[in-house]
């Protein structure tokens, strides 16, 4: 049986952010969101980056972001692999993106997520 692993995140920027993808572009921005999610071991302040693809629209990509803090943002936004993945995104896109900022305050996660799905 899996250990469930918990953290209180106090301090932590959240970000869900709706990125609508132009009529049959959307391969094409997920191929952009996992080039720059190689890059991310350059922001070590990114702590969590998770890309989900909408079941009821084939146009919409949905992310979610923490950042350890407002800093660890702004890192992010001057970070190389986001100035390039803005130069690439924009054209991908049907609509600006929609951007919810949160502010995350405990995460739960089975532990064996990490050991078992991610041996990919």
């Amino acid at each position: 049986m899996a250990d469930l692993v918990q953290a209180l995140l106090p301090g932590r920027v959240g970000l869900l952010v709706r990125l609508t993808a132009a009529p049959g572009r959307r391969a094409a921005l997920l191929d952009a969101m996992h080039r720059y999610s190689d890059g991310l071991t350059d922001e070590p302040g990114t702590e969590m980056f998770i890309v989900h693809v909408d079941p009821d629209d084939d146009n919409v990509v949905w992310l979610y972001e923490v950042f350890r803090d407002e800093e660890a943002q702004e890192q992010h936004r001057a970070a190389e692999g986001f100035a390039r993945l803005m130069t690439e995104v924009p054209d991908l896109l049907a609509a600006p993106p929609g951007i919810l900022r949160l502010a995350p305050l405990r995460m739960s996660l089975q532990e064996g997520v990490l050991h078992e799905d991610l041996a990919l």
